[in-house]
């Protein structure tokens, strides 16, 4: 009756259009308050005993980076040497663009910023190539999703965090995975532009080349540096994202010499924006969880599933139906703190590699990002070529058909999560 009562509170503020945060805080509250023994004093330090986890710190310092590079000129940059390169090939800024995704998630960690940073430029380029603007649109929202994929990922700290599993691990189980994905998602952008007889930009000349290639080398630079640095024993996670703050300023301030205090103030105002959101979901999530694991829920969760020999194929199957549904109306961040807690049981007792299940959970999550009616990913390239949530989701069915295949795929196969991982020490 009592979890009846807090998914119920839950779902009715959720559905008043309350913040997720202030309806997981709120419901959390209320029903640890009047049936638990917990008084507001223990409450209140649940919350920010949540925050006290020093891998939460890189949170804010990859979020900022990314923000630096978006509106520093580096992505600008970047794109312009992919363009020089490949532009001229049939459907050659549909390949454009999911590069450019690639690598800037490689920096940022974050789908919306990734989405953002890139739909800003090639979707307009897009349309006036000829591209079908529905087409460009889902293309940059579901090539923005790698952002949570490939590594450094804002998701996957959320899930060693809440895990206890290495954060190092996690980031390189998710290399593999993001360039299959990539590729998938590269073969059939490629497919598409010939069907629809998309053409190229003109071809560059080598000088062309040569001089975006080294214009936008220090902007290349900086995921050999944020990996090189965590995988070569030399910075944590943590200490890697200050460093990428710190060399993404440089390039933009000192060799691209964009720098402004006007644009530096709208950086940092939107580094805040996306890290305070992130910050207030946390704790809310984690006095959530405190109530779970009270009344030991996921502890009988993990014992019903035990009595009726539910098998791995089973759990797999309604783990991702499960994700899949709550993608429609819950955003990644809330997804990852509310199921977790309760399915880290479940998972070591069907004896499931958590990494390989962290894998196949950031890839449910970049489903979540491009579902309606919340997918972060479909407002941001709404709102960035300022067209209806309907024509963006339109757009992009396509190619959530092709990362639901690829999704099944990585479930199959473990192997393409785990090799990269199994050759750390």
């Amino acid at each position: 009756m009592e979890a009846a009562l807090l998914f119920s509170i839950f779902i009715i503020l959720f559905l008043l259009h309350v913040p997720i945060a202030l309806s997981l805080a709120i419901s959390s509250v209320l029903v640890l308050a009047l049936t638990t023994d917990f008084n507001l004093y223990m409450v209140a330090q649940k919350m920010f005993s949540a925050l006290e986890s020093p891998p939460l710190m890189a949170i804010p310092g990859f979020v900022l980076a990314g923000a630096v590079m978006a509106h520093g000129g580096i992505s600008r940059y970047l794109i312009a040497a992919l363009r020089a390169w490949v532009g001229h090939l049939r459907g050659g800024l549909s390949v454009v663009t999911i590069l450019a995704c690639m690598i800037f998630a490689a920096i940022s960690g974050s789908s919306p910023a990734t989405a953002a940073a890139i739909g800003g430029i090639l979707i307009p380029a897009m349309v006036e190539a000829g591209y079908e603007k529905r087409y460009a649109m889902g293309l940059v929202a579901a090539s923005g999703t790698l952002g949570i994929l490939i590594p450094p990922s804002i998701t996957f700290v959320l899930i060693g965090v809440t895990a206890n599993e290495s954060i190092g691990k996690l980031f390189m189980a998710g290399v593999l995975p993001g360039i299959l994905l990539g590729g998938v998602l590269l073969i059939t952008s490629i497919i598409y532009a010939r069907l629809k007889n998309y053409g190229g930009e003109p071809k560059a000349d080598w000088k062309t080349r040569w001089q975006c290639t080294w214009k936008a080398v220090p902007g290349f630079l900086l995921p050999v540096i944020i990996l090189g640095s965590i995988y070569g024993g030399v910075c944590t996670p943590t200490e890697a994202s200050i460093v990428s703050v710190f060399y993404a300023l440089f390039v933009t301030i000192f060799i691209y010499r964009e720098m402004t205090w006007n644009k530096f103030r709208s950086i940092l105002r939107e580094a805040i924006g996306i890290t305070s959101m992130i910050f207030l979901i946390i704790p809310a999530a984690m006095t959530f969880a405190m109530y779970l694991t009270s009344e030991q829920i996921p502890a009988k969760i993990a014992q019903w599933i035990a009595n009726s020999n539910l098998g791995v194929g089973m759990f797999w199957v309604a783990v991702l139906v499960m994700f899949f549904v709550m993608g429609t109306f819950l955003e990644a961040v809330s997804i990852v703190l509310i199921t977790l807690p309760i399915l880290i049981p479940i998972i070591k007792h069907l004896d499931i590699s958590m990494i390989h299940f962290a894998v196949a959970m950031v890839v449910s999550m970049e489903l979540a990002m491009i579902t309606p009616p919340v997918g972060l990913n479909l407002f941001v390239v709404g709102g960035i070529a300022r067209e209806r949530l309907e024509e963006v989701v339109k757009g992009v069915l396509p190619f959530i058909a092709v990362m639901i295949l690829t999704l099944i795929c990585l479930v199959l196969f473990p192997k393409i999560s785990l090799y990269l991982p199994s050759l750390m020490r």
